[in-house]
């Protein structure tokens, strides 16, 4: 069980129980909800064709910054340089639930 969502600009591949880092989002009491849904499949190879309603629902894990990331300009034999340092903020979500068509999709439990 599967989806792709669509957050930051981004598009990822979820399943129910999967940790993942995602750019800062708005969420209300550690909860957020996903319903740029652009495609689900409940079996190996084959997808929903109606995704009317569909959401993903996941619980916030964590938030912090990620590794810095260096952006040096330089041009030669004219003494420019430029140093610069970025640090994006992510929020990690562990998705809880697949809603589509009426059905649930939940985590399976550890055999």
């Amino acid at each position: 069980m599967y989806a792709v969502i669509r957050t930051g600009g981004k598009q990822y591949l979820v399943s129910p129980g999967e940790k993942l880092k995602i750019e800062t989002t708005a969420h209300e009491n550690g909860n957020i909800e996903f319903s740029d849904i652009l495609a689900v499949s409940g079996e190996a190879g084959k997808f929903e064709s109606d995704l009317t309603g569909a959401k993903v629902l996941a619980s916030v894990v964590g938030e912090g910054r990620g590794e810095k990331i260096l952006v040096f300009k330089l041009k030669r034999k004219k003494q420019y340089k430029k140093m610069q340092g970025h640090r994006q903020n992510f929020v990690e979500v562990k998705i809880n639930e697949i809603l589509v068509n009426g059905k649930s999709f939940k985590e399976e439990a550890a055999k």
